[in-house]
């Protein structure tokens, strides 16, 4: 999947993460700020590059802005912004196939 256009999905809320997503050219360029980053800056990091590899991106300029969210949550983020980026809406997301 490529992105296409510079997308946002999630908030500043606590418990949530806001994730950007626009073009890229050189693989994928992840900028990550968290209010728990000592704790779980890893797993954070690693739920969103898996998230983006199942969804077939290569290329992206990501950024997320975490305020506790669960893993759950960021999945949906990454892949609301990505889907939104490519123009898709809800009546064509592939719900059982790429979103697992």
């Amino acid at each position: 999947m490529e992105v296409l256009k510079p997308a946002m999905a999630g908030t500043l809320e606590s418990s949530d993460a806001q994730v950007t997503v626009e073009p890229g050219t050189d693989g994928i360029q992840l900028t990550l700020s968290s209010s728990v980053m000592n704790q779980y800056g890893r797993q954070i990091k690693a739920t969103v590059l898996e998230t983006l590899e199942r969804l077939g991106v290569d290329n992206a300029q990501v950024t997320v802005v975490d305020k506790g969210a669960l893993d759950c949550t960021l999945k949906a983020r990454v892949e609301c912004a990505v889907f939104r980026s490519c123009g898709q809406s809800a009546a064509n997301i592939p719900w059982g196939g790429v979103v697992r």
